[in-house]
This record gives C-alpha cells, structure tokens and sequence, in this order.
C-alpha cells in the first residue's frame, strides 16, 4: 500500500494557499499535480486489489511491493508507484507498463510539434518551460512511433481505379545506415488530382537512390492498390522514366518537365550567349501550338547547333516528351507542362526537414514526412481552380478513359 495517506485538508488548505499566490493548476510546480498522483496511486491500488481474487490468492500470489517510476503529463511531473505481486501477472491499465507519457494530450502535443520540424532537443525545452517536464530523446521519439501503423495503412490504402493527372519526383536526405555511415535515400512521392480536381499523395517511398527501376516498383505498387489508369503523368528527364511508366501504364499520355530541361540545357551555355540563347529558346516551348514549336525548334538549331551540338541533340531527342502538352488547351498545358506542382509540395516538406540534417534511420526519416505530410493536406479542401471546366476538357479528350457524370 501507499506509505503516505494523502490528507485531503492540507491538499485543500495548500491548494487555496497556492491559488490566491497566483500558482497555475496545472504545469510547473501546478496545484492540482498532488491531487491526480493520488488518484492514480489510488487507482493502481485498487487494481491491484482486483486482481487479486480469491482463487489468485488461493494459488499462493500475494503484494510484493512497489515499483516507483516518474510519468509525465498535462500537469507536470508525476510519481507513480505501481504495486507488485509476487508471480507478475498484474498489468496495470491505468497507467501501464513501461508507460512514461501519461496524457494523450500530452503526447499529441509531442507528435504535433515533432511534425513542423522541432528537434528532440526543441520539444523537450518547450515541454520544460510549460508543465515542468523534462522529457528524453529516447521518450519523444517513442511517442513519435506511435504513427508508424497509421504510416504503414496508409501506404496499403486502397486508391482510385483513375487518375487524370499525376506529378512524380523525389527528394534527397542523408540517413545513417547500419554501420553509422551517412548514406544517401531518394524519397519517391507521387502527388495526383483524384477525379475531383483534389490533390492526394498517392505513396511515398524510401529508396538508396533515384531510378527507372525503383520508379518501375513505384509504379507496380500504385496498380496493385487499385488503379488502373493515368491520363498524363508528369516527370523530369531521368533517363528510363517515360518507358518504366509505358510499362505499367501503356496509354498514359507523359509530359517531361520542360523546366527540367531549360536549367539542363542552361548550365552549358556560356555566359555571352546567354540571353539571346534564352531569348530563342522561349519560341520553341511558348509556342502557340506544336507546329509552330517544331519550327522555332529548327532554327534554334541552324543558328546555334554548331555552338552547342549536345545541348540542341538534348531537345530533339527528348521532343516526343517535351511537347505532349502541345496536345491540350492552354489551361492544362499550363498544369503539366512542368513538375512545379510537386517541387510546390517539396517545398513545403524541406522547410520541416531542413532542422534536421542526417536522419538516424528510414524510419525517422519516413515518419517526419509523413506527419508534415498530414499538416499540409490539411490545406487541401478544394479543387485546383477552374476545375470544372479542365475536367470536361479532359472527359473530351480521353474519351471513355475519363468520365465526369
């Protein structure tokens, strides 16, 4: 039993004493801390005292102690002695084993701030200066784990059978391997518009290094949640991209990021030529429509394919890709013509990843861009604008692959 019997009247005389000198109820050095540490001192008794049955006792189990251990909660600090019994069959509910957050509010609050970037280190002090508590590392990331089921269904939920568009890219992190060693990972992320011009993630994946072939698993993995068909996919220019889509998803329409390709071809351009090389490379992808483009792609190369063979062989050669959004209205060109959706998205994940440097393992690094992840699509209540109008476009243009009534 509790060595101490709590004495409600100097509870009652410290805690009117406490409150009229302006002392908080709850947190740091809070009034009502001593009060619930009864409670549940008293609870874990009672527990104890249940299980203890008759036939328990009878088969020769008994008290054998207490266990002492500090929990944190909304109202600070608290010590909690747990009671024994000699065979170790009592488990506790009112706070369990090995539990050290106390609060679920507590321990959402953890999951919140851990979400929008705070280190351990961070969390810890805020939770300090607020109810006292002076929570480890090890404690918070524990906490963090509890999302990693909700995690896990997420990546299993089942998806739509279509989606009309679709942005995929990835990003770059550094992550400690086995050994300690910082290694490099490439996080897969396929952001779509589902049939009502909302924006869903549709996975997101932990791999070594960006690929075809990891994208092809990517891919693999979106048909056997459930869809079956992509109207246009928008990638950058990694090299197998376009083919690993065909593979899996034969009628999609897939458009290269003409951006991708501007900054590539840019980077070898010498400083004089600069400009009027930018000047005429702007008639080729604003073109009016594809003939047009195909024609101002012609005289880029008569006046400076001499100056920068490989740079105008890179257009050519990647054209069928470059110019797939020649092939709608202004509205969805302006949509697909480049992967700024997702880079959209990334930018916000890199402002709560970019506190945190090398990452301990996958896990940490998956479970953070997950939560921010959760924060941002939040934001993502209404359709993208005008879709009414681009959805009919679409239903025109593919036919019996896209309904909208």
């Amino acid at each position: 039993m509790i060595k101490k019997e709590f004495d409600f009247d100097q509870f009652r005389a410290d805690a009117l004493k406490a409150m009229y000198a302006g002392k908080p109820l709850t947190g740091k050095d809070g009034v009502l801390a001593p009060l619930i540490e009864n409670l549940l001192n008293a609870a874990l008794e009672g527990e104890m005292d249940s299980h203890l049955s008759t036939s328990e006792r009878e088969s020769g189990n008994r008290r054998n102690g207490h266990m002492c251990k500090q929990v944190q909660s909304s109202v600070g600090e608290l010590t909690i002695q747990t009671p024994r019994d000699r065979e170790s069959s009592f488990d506790p509910q009112i706070v369990q084993k090995r539990e050290r957050i106390l609060a679920d509010s507590l321990a959402d609050r953890i999951i919140g701030m851990y979400a929008i970037g705070n280190t351990t280190r961070d969390i810890s002090d805020a939770l300090y200066e607020q109810f006292g508590n002076r929570i480890s590392a090890e404690t918070i990331s524990a906490v963090t784990d509890r999302v990693l089921p909700e995690v896990q269904s997420w990546k299993n939920r089942t998806l739509d059978a279509v989606y009309p568009i679709v942005w995929l890219d990835a990003l770059h992190y550094k992550v400690m391997d086995d050994k300690q060693r910082p290694v490099s990972r490439a996080v897969y992320n396929v952001l779509a518009l589902d049939k009502n011009g909302h924006k869903d993630l549709l996975g997101m994946y932990v791999s070594q290094s960006e690929g075809a072939n990891f994208w092809l698993s990517v891919l693999t993995d979106l048909q056997s949640r459930g869809v079956h068909d992509i109207l246009i996919a928008c990638v950058d220019g990694l090299k197998g991209f376009p083919d690993a889509i065909e593979s899996v998803f034969p009628k999609t329409t897939v458009q290269l990021c003409v951006i991708h390709q501007i900054r590539n071809s840019m980077k070898y351009i010498a400083h004089k030529h600069y400009k009027e090389f930018m000047h005429d490379l702007k008639t080729v992808y604003q073109a009016v429509n594809r003939d047009a483009a195909e024609t101002a792609l012609l005289e880029l190369d008569n006046k400076w394919g001499e100056h920068y063979p490989i740079v105008i062989k890179s257009w050519t050669d990647n054209w069928p890709g470059l110019s797939a959004y020649f092939d709608f209205t202004p509205q969805i060109r302006r949509m697909i013509y480049t992967t700024n959706t997702v880079e959209g998205y990334h930018r916000q994940i890199r402002k709560v990843t970019k506190n945190k440097g090398i990452f301990p393992n996958d896990t940490a690094l998956e479970k953070l861009i997950y939560l921010a992840y959760t924060r941002i699509r939040r934001k993502w209540t209404m359709p993208v604008v005008n879709w009414g109008q681009t959805a009919q476009q679409l239903a025109i243009r593919f036919n019996d692959r896209f309904s909208i009534m």
